[in-house]
């Protein structure tokens, strides 16, 4: 059956993959408002993903005030407000798109494809979604903070084909293998390829799949290639 709709993960694949300083980096933005020690704060951030991931802690501002105290810390208005603000302005910046993410999409949609996005995220993209560049040019996003399951939950892929209107069977699905989604895409019954840049190895992400035996892509647009065989 040819592909009549691309899936992409977000992180690590229409984005570039962000190393190790860069998040600490960002934790010391939002620690020091905060008064928490920066390594404490790291901890509470990276221990608390699985909550911010599946929308349990709320939005921005209940998720620091809730991951503050849990840190021994109660913060005041000023220093609660400051927080949030500089964690949303370190979270924009990793919402920069490779060089090729938008051409990209742009060629898929010209071919007349669907373009879906699935994102192991946080409150933080939800808020930005539609100001992002890419926006007009998804057909449909499924977050996962918003849906309150992460990858690799069937559930997800499946509701991802039913927005685009397609069947997974119809879908290519690319991604850098964070949450065992090529397995779960793959167990769904999509075709998929793991996005393994220059940038792979150097990635402080969530695990991903090492494992991974299928096929893969040195770069975004070589998804065209695909298509194009296809």
């Amino acid at each position: 059956m040819p592909f009549t709709a691309v899936i992409f993960d977000f992180f690590g694949t229409l984005t570039p993959s962000t190393p190790a300083h860069v998040w600490d980096d960002h934790a010391a933005r939002s620690a020091a408002p905060l008064g928490i020690p920066v390594p404490v704060w790291r901890a509470a951030l990276d221990s608390s993903f699985e909550e911010r991931a599946t929308g349990s802690l709320g939005d921005l501002r209940s998720t620091i005030l809730t991951l503050a105290r849990r840190c021994g810390v109660d913060p005041g208005e000023t220093a609660l407000t400051a927080a949030c603000s500089a964690r949303a302005e370190a979270q924009r910046e990793l919402f920069t798109l490779r060089d090729d993410a938008l051409g990209t999409l742009g060629a898929i949609r010209e071919r007349g494809l669907a373009v879906g996005v699935l994102s192991d995220c946080t409150a933080e993209l939800v808020r930005a979604w539609p100001e992002l560049p890419l926006a007009s040019l998804v057909d449909a996003a499924v977050l996962s903070c918003e849906i309150g399951r992460r990858k690799p939950d069937p559930e997800l892929f499946l509701l991802a084909a039913r927005r685009l209107g397609v069947t997974p069977g119809e879908c290519l699905y690319v991604g850098d293998g964070g949450g065992r989604e090529l397995t779960g895409a793959t167990a769904c019954g999509m075709t998929a390829f793991m996005l393994y840049a220059d940038d792979w190895e150097s990635a402080d992400a969530q695990p991903r799949e090492h494992d991974w035996a299928g096929p893969r892509l040195s770069r975004l647009s070589a998804v065209l290639d695909v298509l194009g065989a296809a």
